[in-house]
Parts: structure tokens; sequence; C-alpha cells
């Protein structure tokens, strides 16, 4: 049961923080579609802040490992 349990609980951590990661994503996306439409010089820094939320994704990822291997 406690293995059930721990790989429910690691399958939350990366599963949420990958839903909100591209919740996120997708408002900046478009925010950033509109902003290059008016203002092309801009696309290095929309490129930033699209992945700047990927690292919620992989610190779900080293949550769940630290939950799986018992860290």
């Amino acid at each position: 049961m406690e293995k059930i349990l721990m790989g429910f609980a690691a399958a939350l951590a990366i599963g949420l923080t990958a839903l909100a990661t591209a919740w996120v994503q997708s408002k900046i996306g478009s925010a950033g579609a509109g902003a290059l439409a008016e203002k092309p010089e801009l696309a290095a820094t929309i490129i930033i802040l699209v992945a700047i939320p990927e690292t919620m994704v992989i610190l779900g990822f080293v949550v769940a490992a630290m939950i799986l291997f018992g860290v």
C-alpha cells in the first residue's frame, strides 16, 4: 500500500506541475504572439518568458524522483 501511495504522490508531483505549466505557457504564448505582431524585436524576451515556466516541471520531476527513491 505504501508503494502505491508513493507512486500516486510522484504522479501528482509531475502531473500538477505539467498542467500548471501548460496553462501558463498558453497564456504567455498568446500574449507573446500579440506582442510580436507589434514589436518583432521582443522575440528573444518572449522565448525566455515561455521557457521559464518549464522549470516548474523540472522541479516536479525532481520532487517525484525524491519521493520514489526515498531521498
